[in-house]
């Protein structure tokens, strides 16, 4: 009887790799290079998206001029205004209005920076919240004259005159709004790229 080969170790065939497996790369495989941040490539474009963003500012703070209730009053004896009842409310609809204002100018202002695709990255973001901060403080500072202008009390009330008192806000804390908004419609739209250079097309 003949004897049959043996087949040694090195001999055998590759086993099979299972369906859905990852194949073995090489070790020596080149590592992926980071994408890079071009902050002197950027600078310039990001000064102009800061400057445009803050002018801004004077289109909402009309608009909520416009659009926020006044306070009516009377005035008691001693010269008081006192507000009528459930005018009251009107001092947080002020502040909630001017919020959601800022709020929608972010989102915007976030989608428009992201849409300068050549130009997408930290230093455009950074530049766009900047804005939107400086954008928020106008609004809020030509709002409120121009709110006063919009509803100018007479020199001497008589006792017993219903008044209209100018929107106020209650808190400085409001001008966060816009900014928040900006940098949340971005890194939205950043995680849902999921790139690393985010789609960027500007060697």
């Amino acid at each position: 009887m003949a004897d049959q080969p043996v087949r040694t170790q090195d001999a055998q065939e590759p086993l099979p790799v299972p369906p859905g497996a990852l194949p073995a790369y090489p070790s020596s495989w080149p590592d992926r290079v980071p994408p890079q941040v071009h902050v002197k490539r950027d600078l310039l474009p990001a000064l102009s998206v800061l400057s445009t963003v803050s002018l801004l500012g004077l289109a909402v703070g009309y608009l909520w001029s416009r659009l926020a209730p006044g306070l009516l009053v009377q005035v008691v004896a001693d010269g008081t205004p006192v507000a009528l009842r459930t005018e009251s409310y009107h001092r947080f609809d002020d502040l909630v209005l001017f919020m959601l204002l800022g709020l929608a100018a972010g989102v915007v202002t976030g989608a428009a920076v992201w849409l300068l695709r050549e130009r997408r990255g930290p230093v455009l973001l950074i530049a766009a919240v900047l804005g939107s901060v400086l954008a928020a403080w106008l609004a809020y500072q030509v709002g409120l004259s121009w709110a006063q202008a919009r509803f100018a009390l007479p020199s001497a009330p008589a006792v017993g005159d219903v008044l209209t008192l100018a929107p106020r806000l209650e808190s400085a804390w409001a001008v966060l709004a816009w900014p928040l908004g900006t940098a949340l419609s971005y890194g939205i739209a950043a995680a849902w790229n999921g790139r690393d250079d985010l789609g960027r097309r500007l060697g």
